[in-house]
């Protein structure tokens, strides 16, 4: 893959420090994957934020996370609908991100998410997901997201796209990555931490971004702060939150989700 091409890791994973090591050593931007409480009701992860947590609770799960993957440059939600949902949770996640200089991906697993409002007042950069890669384990249906990635590249000037590790979605990305249009660029998500923030549609978790330069250009996420959407409703949201809970899903997002953006000539 290429190196614009970032990955977020499971804070709590038994692999989590080879995948890091990995990451960096091939000099990609690296994002933390911090399980949050979703709406439906199924098992957690370990250290799962949750609304009703206090901000102390909530800082000490963040400051591990972020010990634990020290390369990490950003934050992103796994799942999350009810913690991204919940202003009061997440303005204590981003008070708690505050001291670190982190960004925060948010995977827009829910419309109505207040990770923006809750950022204000910090030094922390909200970005969004734009579209959901692999929500539909299809090749033909990947590609189509992929393509719809480049359209919001070229009409809003980037897009993000979230996707997973599956065969599928690493063999279509292979396919298409180095065949993209000349007027589409690809970066990492720090070089979208400045581009003004539009409304994403709910999904599921994996990521595509396209950006377009602005006169500064664009570039690519980095080990230290700031970016990406599907198409659903809240019943689709808690359907692909609940999909995860399958065990060959589980397996497959506890090594990395993968990040890749795209920026517009």
């Amino acid at each position: 893959m290429p190196k614009a091409v970032s990955v977020a890791i499971f804070p709590n994973a038994p692999d989590s420090q080879m995948m890091m090591n990995k990451a960096h050593q091939q000099g990609r931007e690296i994002l933390i994957h911090l399980p949050m409480a979703p709406l439906s009701k199924q098992p957690l992860e370990k250290d799962t934020l949750t609304p009703s947590m206090s901000a102390a609770e909530v800082k000490r799960i963040v400051d591990q996370a972020i010990s634990n993957i020290p390369y990490a440059i950003g934050i992103n939600n796994h799942m999350g609908s009810a913690m991204t949902s919940s202003l009061t949770g997440m303005e204590n996640v981003m008070q708690a991100m505050n001291a670190h200089n982190l960004f925060f991906l948010d995977s827009m697993t829910i419309g109505n998410t207040q990770s923006v409002k809750a950022a204000q007042g910090t030094r922390v950069k909200v970005i969004k997901r734009n579209v959901f890669l692999d929500d539909v384990q299809n090749e033909a249906e990947i590609r189509r997201q992929f393509e719809r990635a480049i359209q919001l590249a070229r009409k809003n000037g980037y897009a993000i796209a979230i996707g997973h590790p599956h065969p599928t979605t690493v063999k279509v990305l292979q396919q298409m990555l180095p065949n993209l249009p000349s007027d589409i660029v690809l970066v990492r998500p720090s070089d979208l931490l400045n581009e003004p923030q539009r409304s994403a549609a709910v999904s599921k978790p994996e990521n595509v971004q396209l950006a377009k330069p602005s006169r500064k250009g664009i570039r690519m996420c980095q080990v230290k702060q700031p970016v990406p959407q599907i198409y659903a409703d809240s019943m689709f949201k808690i359907l692909g939150e609940s999909l995860q809970t399958l065990p060959a899903i589980q397996f497959i997002e506890r090594q990395y989700s993968v990040f890749i953006n795209f920026y517009k000539n």
